[in-house]
């Protein structure tokens, strides 16, 4: 049977204090040290990952590296750890190698990776854009908003990510913002979007500002702090958080109760699948990015396939393509790591409508 890998490292130290309780009374900078130390490891077997065409095994291999470690160490220090990871993968007998969160950011996004494996890697960026599109489009309309209709923005539209959201977008609606920190690469993206759908869209650093007056969120930024916070969005307004760490704070689901804030690329995986490691997530089902690795790895595909900063319109609907053959589909509504239920969604529309008369 063929073998993927998929490499996570902790997000933030809580998640390390969560799975190594021993950990818990020291300070965060002496744990940030000693994991440093740490060597790859394999924390599991993932199993029964099976389509109508194939079935394939895996495993979860984590780098011992936090966020704000890979931001802040050298980079050659953090590649290096990166690099012996993916030969870990490499030694357990996988084909085809995931990079999960910032290993997929960390240099040149996987292309020197790949340079030093003999395996397949990719980032899993493909499906992770086809996933939060389809699922902003379906919040959005469960909230009642047409997308051609509404003032759509996408933070973080430089990046790979950001700027394929709203390339595929851009072809659907009339009033769109594109938000970050280069504008200059922010007006490349203008430029290219204007050039293939005629639509002329408005570029701005000025985040804040733009989350006020949007109705349609993509946000998906290498931020390691929340830059959305509650007292930012406009009454029912619709947010798509792809980015982890999350670009929206935690706040706004204690102090907003009119807007929809839902986790982009929450995926259904065919058959009985068991991760046998609990990342947050129901049973059966994964991040988009650990499902561009699966159906890779059942379609036989052991390709470099989503590397580097360049992501492409026509890869996302390949793998677009590969998902529906194999099975693999958008999971219900999830926020904050909880489901989004219907009845919750019909409460955030009243309370929204609400809010709004009484500002009228």
């Amino acid at each position: 049977m063929d073998k993927f890998a998929f490499m996570i490292h902790p997000i933030e130290i809580s998640d390390i204090y969560r799975k190594l309780k021993f950990m818990q009374k020291l300070p965060e900078s002496a744990v940030e040290g000693i994991i440093k130390c740490f060597p790859p490891m394999k924390i599991s077997h993932i199993t029964g990952v099976k389509s109508q065409y194939n079935e394939v095994e895996g495993y979860f291999v984590a780098c011992p590296l936090t966020t704000r470690q890979m931001i802040e160490l050298p980079e050659e220090v953090v590649m290096n750890k990166i690099i012996k990871t993916a030969k870990l993968a490499e030694k357990l007998g996988a084909k085809i190698l995931g990079l999960g969160a910032f290993t997929s950011v960390v240099g040149d996004a996987g292309i020197t990776v790949a340079k030093n494996v003999n395996i397949a890697v990719t980032t899993g960026n493909s499906y992770t854009v086809a996933t939060a599109i389809e699922g902003t489009k379906k919040a959005a309309e469960i909230m009642g908003k047409n997308i051609k209709d509404a003032e759509v923005l996408i933070i973080g539209a430089a990046g790979s990510i950001g700027s394929v959201c709203a390339q595929i977008l851009a072809k659907e609606c009339k009033f769109m913002t594109l938000a970050g920190r280069n504008t200059e690469k922010l007006e490349k993206v203008a430029e290219k979007i204007l050039k293939d759908t005629g639509l002329s869209v408005m570029i701005t650093s000025n985040v804040k500002g733009a989350v006020r007056k949007a109705d349609v969120i993509i946000t998906v930024t290498s931020s390691l702090d929340a830059i959305i916070e509650a007292e930012d969005l406009k009454p029912g307004a619709v947010v798509c958080d792809v980015s982890r760490p999350r670009d929206v704070s935690k706040e706004v689901a204690q102090k907003r109760n009119d807007v929809l804030i839902i986790e982009g690329g929450v995926v259904d995986v065919p058959g009985d699948v068991n991760f046998n490691f609990n990342f947050g997530f129901p049973p059966k089902t994964s991040y988009a990015c650990m499902a561009e690795t699966m159906m890779l790895a059942l379609e036989g595909r052991f390709e470099n396939f989503t590397l580097g900063r360049d992501l492409t319109v026509e890869q996302v609907e390949e793998i677009s393509r590969i998902a529906q053959k194999h099975g693999f589909k958008l999971s219900g509504f999830r926020s904050f790591e909880r489901p989004v239920t219907q009845e919750q969604i019909e409460k955030i529309k009243e309370n929204a409508r609400r809010k709004i008369e009484r500002a009228c």
